[in-house]
Order: structure tokens, then sequence, then C-alpha cells
């Protein structure tokens, strides 16, 4: 499946100056986790358009591989942190968290709310697993 472009989320509008990148990498233990994990992280990037403070998301999946790719911007901290604790994010982090075979996680300051992959992969080959 090719990426799903950079999307600016609704309260992003005209955003400018600088943002909390986040960038995450999941690979699943088996390829029968595959479906549900699409599915829900097709749920999870709707949420982020629609979410206080979310400035932008991008995904990438590798479904034949058991892999995906997040990439995302915030207003700070505190947004990405509500954001997590909502449904459906809290009952998928739940769902899946035995189905992982690994997980990274990332975040950085931006210069802007704007993001691309060539810098999500630069600092996700820097992050250890989670």
């Amino acid at each position: 499946m090719p990426t799903i472009p950079w999307t600016p989320a609704k309260s992003a509008k005209d955003a400018t100056g600088p943002a909390l990148a986040m960038a995450s990498e999941f690979e699943l233990t088996s390829l029968r986790h595959v479906p549900r994990f699409f599915l829900d992280s097709m749920r999870i990037y709707r949420q982020t358009l629609a979410a206080d403070g979310a400035l932008g998301v991008s995904l990438e999946a590798r479904p034949l591989r058991g892999r995906f790719r997040t990439l995302s911007s915030w207003r700070d901290r505190a947004a990405v942190d509500a954001f997590i604790r909502v449904e459906p994010h809290r009952s998928a982090m739940r769902r899946h968290h035995s189905s992982m075979k690994r997980a990274k996680f990332v975040f950085w300051d931006a210069p802007e709310p704007q993001l691309t992959w060539d810098e999500a992969t630069r600092h996700l080959a820097t992050a250890g697993p989670r």
C-alpha cells in the first residue's frame, strides 16, 4: 500500500512555527494481525485529523511485511497525551499490545508543522525499540 501523504489536521488552520513531531514504527508478530491493525490504523488516522492540537499526519503501511509507520505533528505534548487516552486509540493500544514484535516511538522539536518521511526515518533510526 502506498503512503498516505501528509494531511493537515482540522485544528491546524494556517499553523506555522514550531511543532512537536512524533514518529512511530510497529512490527507485528504475525501477518494474521495485519487486517485488524490496518483497520485500527485507519480509525486512528481519522481520529488524528479531528483531534484538538493535532497539526498533521501521514501513514505508511507495509502489510505484507507486517510493518506500519506513523508521522504526526502536534501543538504540544499535552495534546498527544490527551489523544492517546481517548477512543479509538485507547482500545487499539490494548488490543494490539500482545501482537507487537517491536514498537518504536520518537519525538522531536520541528521548526514547522509539516513533516517529511526523510526526517522521520532519520529520527526512527536513532531510537531504540520499546
